[in-house]
């Protein structure tokens, strides 16, 4: 299994496919797919029938997974950048290998 470097409540931008340019907060990490749900991006309609939930039923917009490797982390200065790891003390932390900062 592939280490990856995007987690969990990241700022990421789009880079490729269909949506290339969106950006979004990640909601989700799919590890064993290797793909993540972002807020807002990768929109599909699903049509539901009516339940105890939703007695109404209908056409209902949901986020779908896109791959990690179609995304690229923000910095908080809004540039994409490639995310390394180092050990600082006793501890491993990301870093941006554009600024070398800290994320």
């Amino acid at each position: 299994m592939t280490k990856l470097k995007i987690k969990t409540g990241d700022t990421v931008k789009v880079i490729a496919g269909d949506h290339k340019g969106s950006e979004g907060k990640v909601q989700k990490v799919l590890i064993e797919k290797n793909k993540a749900i972002v807020e807002g991006v990768n929109l599909v309609k699903k049509h539901t029938k009516p339940s105890a939930q939703n007695p109404q039923g209908g056409i209902v917009e949901k986020e779908a997974p896109i791959h990690i490797s179609n995304l690229a982390l923000l910095t908080a200065k809004g540039e994409t950048t490639r995310v390394g790891y180092r050990v600082e003390g006793d501890k491993k932390v990301r870093f941006s290998k554009k600024s070398n900062e800290v994320l």
